[in-house]
Parts: C-alpha cells; sequence; structure tokens
C-alpha cells in the first residue's frame, strides 16, 4: 500500500480533478506489475498496473493493491472493478473507500458478489490524506482551503500602506520560501486575492519560478476596480472575477455576479464547487485571510515567519490551532496547522449557497 501511495503521488498536478491512486500487483510476495493513474480521463491505476503484467494468466493467483474503491460506474473510462473480475484477481487490498456518491461502495460489492476476496482499510488515514482535495470536494461539497501567509518576527504582514502611495510592499520570506510557494500554486487547481492586494502589489499570481500549471486565478473585486492594464486582468490564463456588477465575459476572464451582503466565503466556494474546483490557495490579504479563518472554511494553513522587525504595519491573522509541523526553508520558519473542525457547505443554508445571480 505504501508503493501504491508513493505512485499515486506523481500524478499531483495531472489528474485533478480526478484522484491520485496508485496500483501495485503480487504474486508469491513480489510485486509483478504496478501502474498509477496518470493523467485526466485516462486510464486508471488498475488498469495500468494489469498491462504491466506480461502473463495475464498468472492474474488468478495474485493480489492487487490500491489506495482508493476501484470505480464501479462508467466516466471517462471503463470500470476497474469489471476489468479485475475479468481477470479472476481473487484478492483485492484497498486503502480508502471512495466516497463520490458515483461509487462509495459499489466497487467492493460488485467484488464480493464475484468472489473477490476484498481487505479494506490499509493505511486509511494515509490514504484519506493523499486524496484530501478529492475527498473533501465529495464529503463537504466545497474545495479544501490553504491558506498561506508570510509575516515578520513581530506579527506583520506588511508596512501599512495606501493603493496611491506607491509604496512597495515589504519582503518577507526569501527565495527558497518563494519558490516554494510557487510549487504550492502549481499543485493547486485555484488561486484568490481580495481587492485591496490587487490593487496595491498588482500580482500576477501564476507559476514562474519553477515549471508547472497555473492555477485559476480568482479575485474579489466588488465595484470593479482593478484597472485594465493590470495582470489580473491581462487574459493570460484562466480568471475569475467576483463582483457585484454584471460583466460580460471574455476568453480567459470571466466574472461571476455575487450578493455582497451576505457571506462571500461559502458563495464563493460553492461556485468553485460547481466547476468542480478541488482545491484553493488563499494568498491574503489580511481581510481575505480572516474571513477565511472565521467563517471556519479552511484545511489547512501554512505561516512563514523571518527574522525581519518591522514594529508597526498590518498586522498577521492569529489562529488558534497549534501547529503540526515547524521547517526551516533557507532561514524561514515554516509552521503548518490543520483546522480539526473544518466547515461543511452541507450545513449552510441553501440562501446563502444560491444567491449567485
Amino acid at each position: 500500500m505504501k508503493r501504491c501511495l508513493e505512485l499515486g503521488q506523481k500524478a499531483l498536478r495531472e489528474v485533478a480533478p480526478n484522484p491520485m491512486v496508485g496500483s501495485v500487483i503480487v504474486l508469491d510476495g513480489k510485486i509483478i506489475g504496478e501502474g498509477y493513474h496518470q493523467f485526466y480521463g485516462k486510464e486508471h491505476a488498475e488498469v495500468n498496473a494489469i498491462r504491466a503484467v506480461h502473463d495475464k494468466r498468472v492474474l488468478k493467483n495474485a493480489t492487487l493493491f490500491v489506495n482508493l474503491e476501484p470505480c464501479s460506474h462508467f466516466g471517462k473510462t471503463p470500470p476497474c472493478a469489471d476489468l479485475i473480475i475479468k481477470h479472476h484477481i481473487p484478492h483485492v487490498v484497498i486503502g480508502s473507500i471512495d466516497t463520490n456518491s458515483l461509487v462509495a461502495g459499489q466497487g467492493i460489492e460488485k467484488l464480493k458478489k464475484a468472489g473477490v476476496k476484498v481487505e479494506i482499510g490499509i493505511l486509511e488515514e494515509t490514504c484519506r490524506e493523499l486524496n484530501k482535495r478529492f475527498f473533501t470536494h465529495h464529503e463537504k461539497k466545497r474545495p479544501y482551503v490553504i491558506l498561506k501567509w508570510a509575516q515578520t518576527k513581530d506579527g506583520y504582514l506588511d508596512y501599512k500602506r495606501e493603493i496611491n502611495d506607491k509604496k512597495k510592499a515589504l519582503q518577507i520570506s526569501n527565495e527558497a520560501s518563494q519558490k516554494l510557494v510557487h510549487q504550492w500554486r502549481s499543485e493547486e487547481q485555484a488561486i484568490i486575492i481580495g481587492t485591496h492586494t490587487a490593487l496595491l502589489d498588482n500580482p500576477q499570481l501564476t507559476v514562474r519560478m519553477i515549471s508547472g500549471k497555473n492555477p485559476l486565478r480568482i479575485a474579489i473585486d466588488r465595484t470593479l476596480r482593478i484597472p485594465k492594464e493590470y495582470h489580473l486582468l491581462d487574459k493570460s490564463t484562466p480568471t475569475l472575477i467576483l463582483s457585484e456588477k454584471e460583466m460580460e465575459s471574455e476568453i480567459n476572464l470571466e466574472y461571476v455576479q455575487v450578493d455582497f451582503n451576505i457571506p462571500i466565503v461559502p458563495q464563493l466556494l460553492h461556485e468553485l464547487y460547481k466547476r468542480n474546483i478541488r482545491s484553493l490557495l488563499v494568498e491574503g490579504g489580511e481581510r481575505l485571510l480572516s474571513g477565511f479563518i472565521q467563517s471556519g472554511f479552511w484545511d489547512e494553513a501554512n505561516i512563514f515567519t523571518s527574522d525581519k522587525k518591522i514594529e508597526s504595519g498590518v498586522r498577521a491573522p492569529i489562529l488558534i490551532e497549534q501547529p503540526i509541523s515547524k521547517e526551516d526553508i533557507g532561514g524561514d520558519q515554516l509552521l503548518k496547522y490543520k483546522n480539526l473542525y473544518a466547515a461543511t457547505l452541507n450545513s449552510m443554508p441553501s440562501s446563502i449557497l444560491s444567491n449567485n445571480k
């Protein structure tokens, strides 16, 4: 199962919104075939593992391991459960049940009815962690939300700046930390900032320091204040603008009209859920980050702290949770947090989720 997880991890940037899945086939204690789901819409892990076995006749005596329940329905590819049954594989070991309503135990039931011995829950917690984005989408009806910010040693995000004063932003994190942030951008499907950050910093929100895919760029711009010449509106990569105003969309620049008289965060997350966006990186500033924290709609937080001190400025948000890990990134301290009580859109009133105009 550990090998399944290693294989599945290889597809981190390639298979979203599908889950990351690896599979190995074992005969007499030795791996005779392995594979993983490499690209969205292409063959699943079990298919590639079975293809890797040279002599298919030995499958009738083999055990197939997979970190997620084999699918039981026709999607972009045929059901993996049917393929396992076709090759008479007698024993299947599964890390975690697929909570997608299209599967949800049906793959396991199909295997059992065909006489396959099925074991479930091997390294289950680790298997669920690998596909935290996938499980959050299906179980909480929203994307997996990751907060990220950098702060000074004395707890500030930036100097206090005004939009027209042309004062440059405080550079807090080092180059190694910045490169890591670009890696994170390439791993998530969407990234968001608020109006104030967009106006102050004119960010690109793209992947540049490493090779990787750009996330969907999102900005909250209630009254459409972001100038047309700013990077976010350059149509170089898909971008979503949330506004109270109605605006015609263009290629790579889409406007979504929302109701600013009710909470924005659940409206945003519901919109992304409908679009099959499985993960969201929140890059600030303070008001937007605090909005996510206060709403409870966050799952992870990654906070860089440098040795710099500025003694006054824009205060960083405060988390009451304790960090789960600490790491040195080129001299910056990276603390990681988990929200054990993350909110679910299932519990939100329908009026808040259906107010998109």
